[in-house]
C-alpha cells in the first residue's frame, strides 16, 4: 500500500482539511500562509502529495493547532497511553 493510501495518513490530511474548513480559510487563503500556491494546498488535501512531518507541523502552525490535534486518534491514543 502506497504511503498516501494508508488510511491512518487519509485521516490525519482529512482532519487538516476540516480544521482549514472549520476556520473558514480558503486553500488560497491557507497557500498564502505557509508561503505556497493553491495547487499544493489542493494535492495535499487530496492526498496526491504527502507531506513530510515539518510540513505537517508548519501547516498546524498556520492554523494555530497543534500536530496532536490533528493526528489520527489510533496513533494520537498510543502516544499518550505511553506518557502514563
Amino acid at each position: 500500500m502506497s504511503g498516501a493510501h494508508d488510511p491512518l495518513y487519509i485521516e490525519f490530511i482529512a482532519r487538516l482539511r476540516s480544521a482549514r474548513k472549520r476556520q473558514n480559510l480558503s486553500q488560497q487563503q491557507l497557500g498564502g500562509k505557509l508561503g505556497k500556491d493553491q495547487t499544493f494546498i489542493s494535492k495535499v488535501e487530496t492526498c496526491e502529495r504527502r507531506i513530510d512531518v515539518i510540513e505537517a507541523a508548519k501547516w498546524c502552525a498556520a492554523l494555530d493547532l497543534h500536530l496532536d490535534d490533528v493526528l489520527p486518534s489510533e496513533i494520537s491514543k498510543k502516544i499518550h497511553k505511553e506518557e502514563e
